[in-house]
């Protein structure tokens, strides 16, 4: 049996945790392997953009961020 937690199963589970106003998901590469991170609004009151798309988990959690700052003004 596998133990070990992979570094970006925990990722999705922090930016689901920190961004529930938004569904996040990794996108698959054309050879099969995890792509880019993904976050589509859900709420309105979550963001602007409809559809965020960022390298990694610290990119888009930077995105979201920045996203709730201009639904805030």
């Amino acid at each position: 049996m596998d133990t070990h937690t992979n570094p970006d199963d925990q990722a999705l589970a922090r930016l689901r945790a920190d961004f529930p106003g938004h569904r996040i998901w990794r996108s698959t590469r054309y050879d099969g392997l995890p792509g880019d991170w993904v976050a589509t609004l859900h709420d309105d009151s979550a963001g602007i953009d409809p559809t965020v798309i960022r390298d990694s988990s610290a990119d888009l959690r930077q995105a979201l961020d920045a996203e709730r700052g201009r639904r805030a003004r």
